[in-house]
Protein backbone atom coordinates (compact mmCIF):
# COMPACT_ATOMS: atom_id res chain seq x y z
CA UNK A 1 0.00 0.00 0.00
CA UNK A 2 1.42 3.56 -0.35
CA UNK A 3 -0.66 6.69 1.18
CA UNK A 4 -0.15 10.22 -0.90
CA UNK A 5 -0.82 13.20 0.38
CA UNK A 6 -1.89 15.70 -2.70
CA UNK A 7 -0.33 18.34 -0.95
CA UNK A 8 2.96 16.86 -0.73
CA UNK A 9 3.24 16.14 -4.91
CA UNK A 10 5.60 18.40 -6.76
CA UNK A 11 3.67 20.66 -9.39
CA UNK A 12 4.42 20.75 -12.41
CA UNK A 13 3.80 22.31 -16.06
CA UNK A 14 1.48 20.45 -18.61
CA UNK A 15 3.36 18.03 -21.11
CA UNK A 16 0.79 19.63 -23.75
CA UNK A 17 0.70 23.31 -22.95
CA UNK A 18 -1.19 24.03 -26.43
CA UNK A 19 -3.92 21.88 -25.27
CA UNK A 20 -4.92 24.82 -22.54
CA UNK A 21 -6.00 28.33 -22.42
CA UNK A 22 -4.31 29.30 -19.67
CA UNK A 23 -1.79 28.74 -16.77
CA UNK A 24 -2.10 25.20 -15.30
CA UNK A 25 -0.16 23.20 -13.28
CA UNK A 26 -0.37 18.82 -12.94
CA UNK A 27 0.53 16.55 -9.79
CA UNK A 28 1.18 12.96 -10.64
CA UNK A 29 -0.30 10.86 -7.98
CA UNK A 30 -0.04 7.38 -10.04
CA UNK A 31 2.59 6.53 -12.47
CA UNK A 32 3.36 3.71 -14.50
CA UNK A 33 6.66 3.29 -11.43
CA UNK A 34 3.37 2.49 -9.54
CA UNK A 35 0.85 0.75 -11.88
CA UNK A 36 0.57 -0.68 -15.28
CA UNK A 37 -3.32 0.31 -15.31
CA UNK A 38 -4.03 3.27 -14.02
CA UNK A 39 -2.43 7.23 -14.30
CA UNK A 40 -3.63 9.43 -11.55
CA UNK A 41 -3.11 13.18 -12.15
CA UNK A 42 -4.80 16.22 -10.27
CA UNK A 43 -4.67 18.84 -12.41
CA UNK A 44 -5.00 22.61 -11.13
CA UNK A 45 -6.29 25.75 -13.48
CA UNK A 46 -6.28 29.15 -12.91
CA UNK A 47 -9.35 31.02 -12.72
CA UNK A 48 -11.43 31.31 -16.49
CA UNK A 49 -8.66 28.57 -17.71
CA UNK A 50 -9.27 25.50 -19.59
CA UNK A 51 -8.52 22.57 -21.47
CA UNK A 52 -10.04 22.87 -25.77
CA UNK A 53 -11.92 20.19 -26.84
CA UNK A 54 -10.16 16.72 -27.05
CA UNK A 55 -10.89 13.26 -26.84
CA UNK A 56 -9.73 9.72 -25.44
CA UNK A 57 -8.33 6.68 -26.84
CA UNK A 58 -10.26 4.69 -23.58
CA UNK A 59 -12.65 6.09 -20.42
CA UNK A 60 -11.63 8.89 -18.11
CA UNK A 61 -12.99 9.43 -14.65
CA UNK A 62 -12.75 13.20 -13.22
CA UNK A 63 -13.32 13.77 -9.84
CA UNK A 64 -13.63 17.50 -8.08
CA UNK A 65 -11.22 18.57 -5.84
CA UNK A 66 -11.36 22.03 -5.64
CA UNK A 67 -13.38 24.85 -6.59
CA UNK A 68 -15.85 25.20 -9.43
CA UNK A 69 -15.99 24.48 -13.00
CA UNK A 70 -17.57 23.35 -16.00
CA UNK A 71 -16.95 20.19 -17.96
CA UNK A 72 -18.68 20.40 -21.11
CA UNK A 73 -19.34 18.21 -24.46
CA UNK A 74 -20.48 19.08 -28.30
CA UNK A 75 -23.64 19.22 -26.79
CA UNK A 76 -24.23 20.66 -22.78
CA UNK A 77 -22.20 22.43 -20.09
CA UNK A 78 -22.29 20.97 -16.48
CA UNK A 79 -20.77 23.36 -14.01
CA UNK A 80 -18.96 21.12 -11.29
CA UNK A 81 -17.86 21.46 -7.00
CA UNK A 82 -16.25 19.76 -5.05
CA UNK A 83 -16.95 15.70 -4.69
CA UNK A 84 -18.45 15.61 -8.03
CA UNK A 85 -17.62 12.72 -10.20
CA UNK A 86 -17.88 12.60 -14.26
CA UNK A 87 -16.97 9.74 -16.21
CA UNK A 88 -16.34 10.34 -19.99
CA UNK A 89 -16.65 7.40 -22.57
CA UNK A 90 -14.04 6.59 -24.96
CA UNK A 91 -13.55 9.14 -27.70
CA UNK A 92 -15.93 11.81 -26.38
CA UNK A 93 -15.68 15.44 -27.21
CA UNK A 94 -14.93 17.13 -24.21
CA UNK A 95 -13.43 19.85 -22.29
CA UNK A 96 -12.94 20.89 -18.23
CA UNK A 97 -12.07 23.80 -16.55
CA UNK A 98 -12.62 27.05 -14.17
CA UNK A 99 -15.65 29.06 -14.42
CA UNK A 100 -13.81 32.75 -14.52
CA UNK A 101 -14.48 33.90 -10.70
CA UNK A 102 -13.22 30.42 -9.28
CA UNK A 103 -9.76 28.12 -9.52
CA UNK A 104 -10.44 24.46 -10.14
CA UNK A 105 -8.72 21.46 -9.64
CA UNK A 106 -9.30 17.90 -10.18
CA UNK A 107 -8.16 14.44 -10.27
CA UNK A 108 -7.85 12.22 -13.72
CA UNK A 109 -7.84 8.62 -13.50
CA UNK A 110 -7.58 6.73 -17.22
CA UNK A 111 -5.05 4.30 -18.37
CA UNK A 112 -1.55 5.17 -19.43
CA UNK A 113 -2.15 3.61 -22.63
CA UNK A 114 -4.44 6.02 -23.77
CA UNK A 115 -4.06 8.54 -26.30
CA UNK A 116 -5.49 12.52 -25.96
CA UNK A 117 -6.65 13.71 -29.80
CA UNK A 118 -6.99 17.23 -29.55
CA UNK A 119 -9.69 18.99 -31.45
CA UNK A 120 -9.35 22.53 -31.23
CA UNK A 121 -6.82 25.11 -32.12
Amino acid sequence: MKVIQIDQVAKEPPTNLKLFTGPVTMQTVVDTELSNKFSVRQVNFDQGVRNKFHSHSIEQILIVTKGTGIVATENEEVTVRLGTIIFIPADESHWHGAVKDSTFSHLYVMSPAQETTQLED
